[in-house]
């Protein structure tokens, strides 16, 4: 990263997480296809983000025994329960679209009797599921994402569809801060020309992809000019290119599609 003049002002930019090992390691595990590396590719993949090699055996073995890495015979794969989270990132990177005709998927929370933790649990799920919510309990977006809800949401809400009298763009712009989210991918954008080290880089592109988790999808005629969803997506695209070329050097060309992943919020 360039150093600037003592003089001058700090360039404004994202707030970024700083990674730790263990951060480290899952975005770039979350980001193979598929989600395992020999151990000692990992190795000589994970010192290009500064991390040693006695740190990064002490991260491995409690993310063994935390349930987020299985041991293979040659390296470590991601366990079952993070194979969820990895189908959720490559969907934000690459969201499945259908023509919208006006109608709204509608989800209606009726289970009563839940514990906060269980009500929290349904909500981290329908918003992963890019739903918004109206009121309490009122869950809604736009028909045109080329995926089913899961069956499981019968057991605990009503869905269907709906077409709601508001104008689409009002709706939207209630459901959603449409301006907040296209401002702070602005500035993912433009710091990325200021950051040049690997570990930065993947601290930078680990913030895109969470970004790009939350953003809604929605389409195009509901969203405000000068959208930046895709030039997200491309500038992340290109990044996983960039890593892709150097893990298959590491592992002899038979590990295709890798990539900086997320590590950040459990799905």
């Amino acid at each position: 990263m360039r150093s600037n003049d003592p003089g001058e002002p700090a360039p404004v930019g994202p707030r970024l997480r700083p990674l730790s090992a263990r951060s480290v390691v899952l975005s770039l595990l979350l980001g193979t296809h598929p989600p395992e590396l020999p151990a000692r590719e990992l190795g000589r993949l994970v010192e290009g983000f500064d991390l040693g090699g006695s740190t990064l055996r002490a991260a491995l073995s409690r993310m063994v025994a935390a349930g987020d890495l299985r041991r293979t015979d040659t390296g470590y794969r991601l366990s079952d329960r993070l194979l969820e989270r990895q189908r959720r990132q490559d969907e934000s990177v690459r969201p499945r679209t259908r023509s919208w005709r006006g109608e709204w998927e509608l989800v209606v929370v009726t289970a009563t009797g839940r514990g906060p933790a269980e009500r929290a649990e349904l909500r981290t799920r329908l918003a992963g599921l890019r739903l918004a919510e109206l009121r309490e309990g009122v869950w809604l977006r736009p028909a045109n994402l080329d995926r089913p809800l899961p069956a499981a949401l019968d057991e605990v809400a009503e869905r269907g569809t709906a077409r709601p009298e508001r104008p689409a763009a009002e709706l939207a712009a209630r459901l959603w801060p449409l301006d907040a989210w296209a401002g702070e991918a602005l500035e993912l954008l433009e710091h990325m020309g200021r950051t040049g080290r690997p570990a930065e880089r993947l601290t930078l592109f680990a913030a895109v992809v969470r970004h790009l988790l939350a953003d809604p999808v929605l389409p195009p005629s509901l969203l405000p000019a000068g959208w930046p969803g895709d030039e997200l997506r491309a500038a992340y695209a290109d990044y996983r290119r960039e890593l892709e070329s150097e893990v298959r050097s590491l592992v002899g060309g038979s590990r295709p599609h890798a990539g900086g992943g997320a590590e950040g919020r459990r799905p």
